[in-house]
Parts: structure tokens; sequence; C-alpha cells
């Protein structure tokens, strides 16, 4: 909205309106740049930094050591198969929570925010109660690579639901019953309808679950045993760093953990944009 100029026709001044908009888009931008900055980015940098402080060699050094390398190839590769699976598994659950109607679906909605509100460290405690060496279901997975896993997907389960179920309430079922019509199959109209409104959403729900199984560390200190090259995982050889008063050691780690979730995250966005695009 305008205001013309008495005598001036042809030139016009924004409105105090207009003014105060731009002065309190300002101000939240530089609040929410400035909250950003000292939670997240100059924390990674001092990490950034004091992993560099020692040199390329000694940075190096830290992280091929060889058993810090076990640690994060396990870390990694626990973490990505998890996700695999929660991709999988989460967007089945979603589908089945917001497509199907069956008795005790308000109590399984209620279960799934479960590990959301448990303490990392109550939930180890569950698990190794539960798969521990005194299992009552005869599941003895507690000191073995496995409890990696376990608990990489009770904490990280969910995330892709989460995150997929908004959205698979808002499709329109119109667009299906009209692709079902013109002969497509269910699984065409999964592949070409559904699976392109549903690609950001299931990609960031991968980048949560991977994110969170590489820094976990509650839920499995207890399950794991933490046995080198077996199932230590890199939050437990960061810690053992610092107890040590290795801080170097510590912050090279975790710039490569960094560095790994930063891949991931930017590979999972570009593949879900390929997926829409092609959708």
């Amino acid at each position: 909205m305008t205001v013309a100029l008495e005598g001036r026709p042809g030139r016009a001044r924004p409105t105090l309106v207009n003014h105060n908009l731009t002065m309190a888009s300002g101000i939240g931008l530089g609040v929410s740049m400035l909250w950003f900055s000292l939670l997240v980015l100059i924390p990674l940098t001092a990490v950034l930094v004091t992993a560099s402080s020692g040199g390329w060699a000694e940075f190096w050094r830290s992280i091929t050591n060889e058993q810090t390398a076990a640690a994060i190839r396990i870390t990694v590769t626990a973490a990505a198969a998890v996700t695999l699976a929660n991709v999988v598994t989460g967007t089945a659950i979603a589908w089945v929570l917001v497509r199907d109607r069956f008795p005790g679906k308000g109590l399984l909605e209620l279960v799934i925010d479960i590990p959301f509100a448990l303490p990392t460290i109550v939930a180890g405690l569950v698990l190794l109660s539960l798969y521990g060496n005194d299992s009552p279901l005869g599941l003895h997975l507690a000191n073995t690579e496995w409890s990696i896993y376990l608990a990489f997907l009770f904490v990280t389960l969910p995330f892709v639901v989460r995150m997929v179920q908004p959205v698979l309430e808002e499709l329109d079922l119109e667009v299906e019953e009209a692709a079902a019509s013109l002969g497509a199959s269910r699984a065409t109209i999964f592949r070409r309808v559904v699976l392109p409104s549903l690609a950001p959403a299931i990609a960031a729900g991968a980048a949560l679950s991977f994110a969170r199984a590489v820094g976990e560390y509650g839920s499995l200190v207890l399950l794991s045993g933490n046995l080198p090259f077996k199932s230590e995982v890199t939050s437990v050889r960061i810690l053992s760093a610092i107890e040590n008063d290795n801080r170097a050691a510590a912050t090279s780690i975790a710039a490569v953990l960094l560095v790994i979730s930063l891949l991931v995250i930017v590979a999972l966005d570009l593949l879900q944009r390929r997926v829409a695009r092609r959708g």
C-alpha cells in the first residue's frame, strides 16, 4: 500500500505499516541468527578449531588410530543400516496409522513417542533388562554388535513416522483414485503419486534418524558393553579421550562425525529432490 505525495501524483512513499514490518523482520532475523550462532555455529566452529589445533598430522593420527577407526566404522555402518530400516518401517507404520482403523490405534500412537520422552539411560536399562544375559525373551544380545543396532532402532523409531504421518494426512485421495481409474496399479500410484509427495518428509526423517544414531550414547552404554572392535561406538571413544585429557583427539572424532552427518544430509536432500522431480 502506498500514499501519493501532495502535488506530486507520480511519486509515492511506503506507508508506516510497511516500514514497521520491515523493521520487525530485520529484528527477528537478527535475533534468530544470534540465537542460532550461540547454540550451533559458535560451538561447531570451536570443535573444528580445536580439532585442527594440533595440525593435520595429529588430526590424522587421532582418527586413524586402529580402535578409533573401528569405532567410527561400527557407528556409521549401524546408523546407516538403521536409517534404511526406519525409512521402510517408519513409512509403513505412518501409512497404517493414517489409512487404517483398528483397535488399539491410540495406544500405538502413544507408544511410538516413548523414545522421545524416555531418558536414554533409562532406555538402556530397559533394553538391558529385556535383551541382557537374563533376558525373559531368550534374546541375549548384550555385549554384542547387535546391541548397537537394537539401541539405535529404539531411539530413532519415531523420526520417520512423525515426519511422514502429517504429510500423508494432507494428501488428496482423489488424486490416487483418479490414477486408479485410469488403470494405474497400486505400485504405480505409490511410486508416481504418493512417493514424490512423501520424499521430503522421508528424507528429513532419515536425516534426523541418522544424526541421532551417530551421536547416541545413553541407550547403548549399558547394553553394548563398549567392547573395542566389537561394540564400542564413537560417543564412547570421545568420552574416553576426554577422560584421558586428550581433547584434540575427542574433537577430531567429533569433527569426522560432523562431516559425515553433513554429507549424509546433503545426499538425502539431493535424493529427495530427484525423486520429487521425477514424480
